[in-house]
């Protein structure tokens, strides 16, 4: 067992990279429910016929296999199969239109390299009960708001609708999906593998370039602009395919320039009626996007975006066993007014260190309690920041660090 590591595209997240995430996750679900839209779960482990038909080519990088039940069985392999069996399923306990979110993790045997991996993390919406495209456009609009609240700069929907690709094969479609990687000439040549003949390739890519927009996504359009964004944050782009096999209607990608290696899509979705028919057996409309969620932590280290918690922790440190309980009620104190505090769980070890790991920790404060500090009713308050050390009643400590600026 010596020198076990962590299995190839599966990660461990130290405290640092995991509060980065946490504090991702924390700002979607603000959004999120800005917007109205609640959150739910689902199993890690569903039945592989869940999943059967409803993704296109890539059902090979299922996980998938028979538990002891001999139940062929898949983990998640996105959040929108699942999310269509629980609206069907319990459908009569959900209100509509119902507007949900999802934040978990999905599992697909993927070749890892930078920016994939076979256990990653999504986040979803989805608007069921609404036939409207006005429903694909609010959900476009959130999409646009995650990106605008995160501070990124340049930021674009890029907006089609399956509709008008009607008449070209799905293997075709697949192939153009990859025109803004490839180029015309590796999406012609792609066709051809997938055999098509050079004739039938060009006149698909070529019917692509001539698609313009239809009156569903002038709606969609028109509600962007009312929901106060420009032309820069939103285009129609015929070359938008989406490669499910279950997107139908309205399709979307938002993509950023922000990223330091050119575009990056970063999220997309679509309108995906047919599914909730096929697996749920009800006509219920759905519309929907999901977020890379590593990529957006990748774009945004690269593009210098940060996010930031509440700085202002406060380690209370043991002077020695006689003060451990006088420290333990301080502790308690910050707590209940709010305040992050952490007693230090060993009373042998120096004030001096002490103070040392609240450093490294980037702890903003310390409190010291001494045999003075007790006599006098008071605690020594030292700014970790600043340096500055004064004597504080417990109540003015706390009024203290609630008003105080900090930086580093």
């Amino acid at each position: 067992m010596k020198g076990v590591k962590n299995l190839k595209g599966f990660r461990d997240f130290l405290p640092e990279e995991a509060e980065k995430r946490n504090l991702l996750k924390n700002k979607l679900t603000d959004i999120f429910e800005l917007w109205g839209y609640e959150p739910i779960e689902s199993p890690t482990l569903e039945p592989l016929e869940l999943f059967e038909g409803e993704i296109g080519e890539d059902e090979k990088l299922f996980y998938k296999f028979e538990d002891f039940g001999k139940r062929k069985v898949a983990l998640r392999y996105d959040q929108t199969v699942p999310t269509v069996r629980i609206v069907g399923q319990y459908s009569n306990k959900l209100v509509f239109p119902f507007k949900r979110y999802q934040i978990q993790t999905v599992f697909r045997a993927e070749k890892p390299q930078k920016g994939r991996y076979r256990e990653f993390l999504q986040a979803d919406i989805d608007i069921f009960g609404v036939s409207s495209p006005i429903a694909d456009a609010e959900a476009i609009a959130v999409g646009l708001d995650v990106f605008k609240q995160l501070g990124f700069k340049n930021f674009k929907a890029k907006i089609n609708n399956r509709d008008l690709l009607a008449g070209i094969p799905y293997k075709a479609l697949s192939s153009i999906d990859n025109l803004t990687k490839i180029g015309e000439e590796g999406v012609i040549s792609d066709m051809i593998k997938r055999g098509f003949s050079k004739n039938e390739s060009e006149n698909y890519l070529s019917k692509i370039k001539k698609l313009r927009p239809d009156k569903k996504l002038e709606s969609v359009f028109k509600y962007l602009k009312g929901a106060g964004y420009s032309e820069k944050n939103y285009e129609f782009s015929p070359d938008i395919i989406r490669s499910f096999s279950y997107s139908e209607g309205i399709i979307w990608e938002i993509v950023s320039e922000d990223y330091g290696k050119g575009v990056l899509s970063l999220a997309g979705g679509e309108r995906y009626d047919g599914m909730v028919k096929r697996i749920a057996g009800k006509d219920i409309p759905a519309t929907g996007m999901s977020f890379g969620f590593d990529r957006m932590i990748e774009a945004m280290d690269d593009a210098d975006i940060a996010l930031t918690k509440d700085k202002k922790s406060v380690l209370v440190s043991v002077f020695n066993s006689d003060f451990f309980e006088k420290s333990l009620e301080v502790s308690l104190s910050f707590r209940t007014a709010g305040i992050k505090s952490f007693t230090y769980p060993d009373s042998e070890i120096k004030l001096d260190k002490q103070i040392k790991y609240a450093d490294q920790k980037k702890y903003a404060f310390a409190v010291i309690i001494g045999p003075d500090e007790v006599k006098a009713g008071k605690i020594a308050l030292k700014n970790l920041f600043s340096g500055e050390q004064e004597k504080l009643s417990v109540e003015d400590a706390i009024k203290k660090i609630k008003s105080t600026s900090l930086s580093r």
